[in-house]
């Protein structure tokens, strides 16, 4: 296994060299994150064992592309949202984009990543309200997903959404009429694209004249799956919320020139190898760092935090109280690599001054 951190070391002089003024500020954020994560560059902790061994503990950047951090945050943004799933079915609603708009959306990615955001929520509620199965207002947990297993850019939107909803005047739950179906996925994909074409005609004719004519004739993509309970979805989300399209298993080698990483297909699940030179590697990796401040996870009609009447009037209506919150479980002391005891601390290990 190499670090990514080790691979940036590597070859991010070079690449900055290269493009330089081009290079997004988010970039040059993550890749300075990643490479000073869990060394003295952030500080850290100084422990002890009683046989004399000392230990030296790190502080992570808690960077969201950084592929060491988030454990922790995953953990517990997971707990927080398997007490507000309710006892009922769920689904996956799953929003792609024609090919043809993935280098706008590279280009303009703050802009157009909310618009994604907010029409593949918008489209869900639109046919939830309408269609004839269900008739309901609905509430949903929607997350922008950038890459595939092999790191290319491929954005879309996963959300997470209940069998059922509020009736109009809010004071019945209406669950759908045919319990094994939910919403039709043509209608679903029809919709985002219908309400992003408008959006960007009306608010963005700039953007809109830049994508060619057939988008917004060919069929769009939304895939519905039922997920149970609701946790499977969540568990898939979770490992990828805290960070960015890598883990820091995946790197088999580098040799200076390419770098060779391992990923699992999907369909076939086979674990298959990707070789690529450093600079291709790096481009494919930071195209998936998120604008500063941009909130991939939001939430939407009587999820949303603006709903909370709704919230608390839906759990009476289904008669269901969410479990308690587990506080979360405190850090085990490390253990000495030469007698195996729990270590104690001792002190902490400042910052150094900035150059």
């Amino acid at each position: 296994m190499i670090p990514l951190a080790e691979v940036l070391r590597r070859h991010w002089p070079a690449y900055e060299q290269k493009f330089g003024a081009r290079l997004l500020p988010s970039h040059r954020r993550a890749v300075a994150a990643i490479v000073r994560c869990r060394t003295p560059a952030l500080g850290g902790q100084l422990f002890r064992c009683d046989c004399g061994q000392l230990h030296f503990a790190y502080h992570s950047c808690n960077y969201r592309a950084c592929p060491r951090c988030g454990h922790a945050d995953a953990t517990q943004w997971l707990e927080r949202q398997r007490r507000r799933l309710l006892p009922l079915p769920y689904y996956l609603v799953t929003f792609t984009v024609p090919r043809q708009l993935r280098a706008l959306i590279r280009s303009n990615q703050k802009l157009l990543y909310d618009l994604l955001l907010r029409h593949s929520a918008g489209a869900l509620l639109d046919v939830g309200r309408h269609h004839k199965n269900l008739g309901a207002q609905l509430g949903l947990l929607a997350v922008l997903q950038t890459w595939t297993r092999d790191l290319r850019f491929h954005p879309h939107v996963h959300c997470v959404v209940p069998a059922g909803g509020l009736s109009a005047d809010g004071l019945r739950w209406v669950r759908p009429k045919d319990p094994a179906y939910f919403l039709p996925q043509a209608a679903l994909a029809m919709r985002l694209r219908t309400r992003l074409k408008q959006a960007l005609q009306q608010d963005h004719p700039q953007l809109f004249v830049q994508i060619p004519r057939p988008v917004w004739s060919i069929d769009w993509v939304a895939d519905v799956q039922a997920v149970g309970r609701g946790e499977s979805a969540l568990k898939y989300l979770a490992a990828y919320l805290y960070r960015t399209a890598f883990s820091a298993e995946r790197i088999l080698n580098d040799d200076g020139r390419f770098i060779t990483f391992s990923y699992r297909h999907s369909r076939s699940g086979d674990t298959r190898t990707v070789r690529l030179p450093a600079e291709c590697f790096l481009h494919r990796f930071l195209q998936h760092v998120l604008p500063q401040g941009f909130q991939r996870v939001r939430y939407f009609g009587w999820l949303s935090a603006a709903s909370k009447t709704n919230w608390e009037r839906i759990l009476a209506l289904l008669d269901w109280s969410p479990p308690a919150l587990t506080p979360p479980a405190p850090l085990p002391l490390p253990l000495c690599p030469s007698c195996h005891q729990p270590m104690k601390l001792v002190g902490s290990l400042p910052r150094p001054p900035p150059l």
